[in-house]
């Protein structure tokens, strides 16, 4: 891989790059990933970004702070429309400018190369690659319902980095997980088609998953229809509030098909359609997963729920017998997880490197199966290192904001790229346009602020996260003078 125009060699999986022979990159020939995808197939990239962790242990904390069963369902639609509202700013976003990257890709055109350069920086840092970390890790504890060993933590190893503070350490769970990582990252480097169908199938087996549970437990389940129009305390428009923006982190991941819009076929039309297709099809889940909950456990029950909720409610409907479906179901997740990432993230690298802003080699697109390989690599690698050193929940935590800053200036990007471009043809227009887009930037902005108020120590250490990409931005831009 190369930063600026210094280059490193690697090989991997039939992909092997030489520093001493030319390659040739997307940026030097102008070259595109190929329009290989449907609205389907983008909606499921949606559908597996979005929906995880978020719906098995945020119940509780919303229940705690709206004691009031219809009050509770409302924040979850609240949470949905505002996510379909983003979304929906996003397909005009997408429509006009369907190329890899995303954010990233509207905040170069808007506010230019160093805001751009920041949103792609913290996406590999942490919002990918440290999420695909902290799934994989996770994996290993499902699994060892049907392989024990899985979730040993014990080391094999441990290599010191920075002693007594940094160290990697190699044990059966860190394997496991790393497996995972790479598994997945091999199917995604040998093509669109392999990488779609992999993905198509996980996000099909976890929909099925959800949908069959929640018939189930409304068809055959012990549960009491009252109990969905229950209140055991006043709610207050600050409890409101406050929940509405727990929710909001769960229904994160709606961006997802903005980041692979240079491989959707027909953009004009299809992008628009993943995004509405993928985004309701989450919120309707989560509105009857929730329903089946207050169905199941009464809402004051619920406010005092530790762990995974699904695990309890599938405990009262099943049985015994619900940890090993529990546990089948939590594999399936997290591999469509890891999976959506793995094709998702490296789009952005991609674009970031066409643009000379990222280690050059990630502009490469693999001249047989038209894959953007080193993004691939780069991504997987730095997501490896986060799982041998244990340090993917920290670097989430710090910069778990920056979801909702990125996303809000991306949506402010709809705005003066409007007003910019007022005659540039615009295949889809955002509905609601601007009072919609306008509530999604001031809802963001909102969660930026009071993250920065209640949690000042997390969020400011994330900021540094983010602002250390500033020198790293400018010494890509140097190497890429250099180069030229």
């Amino acid at each position: 891989m190369g930063f600026g125009h210094w280059d490193l060699g690697f090989d991997f999986a039939g992909f092997s790059y030489n520093p001493g022979v030319t390659t040739t990159t997307a940026t030097q020939t102008g070259q595109s990933l190929e329009r290989r995808l449907g609205p389907l197939d983008a909606a499921a990239l949606i559908v597996s970004n979005v929906i995880g962790a978020g719906i098995l242990f945020t119940p509780p904390q919303i229940a705690a702070a709206v004691p009031s069963a219809l009050a509770f369902l409302s924040i979850w639609l609240a949470g949905g429309l505002l996510a379909f509202a983003g979304a929906m700013a996003y397909a005009e976003l997408a429509a006009q400018r369907p190329r890899a990257g995303g954010e990233y890709v509207y905040l170069r055109d808007a506010f230019g190369p160093v805001a751009a350069f920041l949103t792609g920086w913290t996406s590999f840092v942490a919002g990918f690659s440290g999420a695909i970390a902290a799934s994989a890790v996770v994996f290993p504890f499902y699994l060892a319902r049907f392989v024990p060993a899985a979730a040993d933590s014990t080391p094999f190893f441990t290599v010191p980095v920075l002693p007594g503070t940094l160290e990697l350490s190699l044990s059966t769970q860190t394997a496991c997980a790393l497996a995972l990582i790479w598994g997945l990252a091999f199917i995604h480097l040998r093509g669109v088609g392999p990488g779609r169908l992999v993905g198509n199938l996980l996000a099909a087996l976890k929909v099925s998953a959800f949908v069959l549970f929640i018939a189930f437990g409304f068809a055959i389940g012990t549960g009491d229809a009252a109990r969905l129009t229950e209140t055991v305390a006043p709610v207050t428009a600050t409890g409101w509030v406050l929940a509405l923006l727990a929710v909001g982190f769960t229904y994160s991941g709606w961006n997802a098909a903005a980041y692979v819009a240079e491989e959707i076929r027909d953009p004009g039309r299809n992008v628009p359609r993943a995004f509405a297709l993928g985004t309701a099809a989450v919120i309707a889940i989560y509105l009857a997963m929730n329903a089946l909950y207050l169905y199941v456990v009464p809402i004051g029950e619920l406010a005092g729920l530790q762990g995974s909720v699904l695990d309890f409610v599938a405990d009262r409907l099943i049985g015994p017998t619900a940890g090993n479906i529990m546990g089948i179901v939590g594999l399936i997740s997290l591999a469509a997880t890891v999976s959506a990432m793995t094709f998702a993230g490296p789009r952005v690298y991609f674009a970031m490197a066409r643009d000379g802003s990222f280690f050059e080699r990630a502009a490469t697109i693999h001249p047989r199966y038209r894959t953007p390989a080193a993004a691939i690599l780069a991504q997987s690698l730095w997501a490896s290192a986060l799982v041998l050193t244990a340090k993917a929940d920290a670097l989430i935590n710090y910069t778990g904001f920056a979801i909702w800053l990125f996303s809000g200036i991306a949506v402010t990007a709809l705005f003066v790229l409007r007003k910019r471009e007022p005659n540039a043809e615009r295949p889809f227009r955002t509905w609601g346009y601007p009072v919609l887009p306008a509530l999604y930037v001031i809802v963001a902005f909102v969660v930026v602020i009071n993250a920065l108020y209640t949690a000042p120590g997390p969020t400011g250490a994330g900021a540094l996260v983010i602002l250390a990409g500033i020198p790293i931005y400018l010494l890509f831009r140097r190497g890429a003078k250099d180069a030229a």
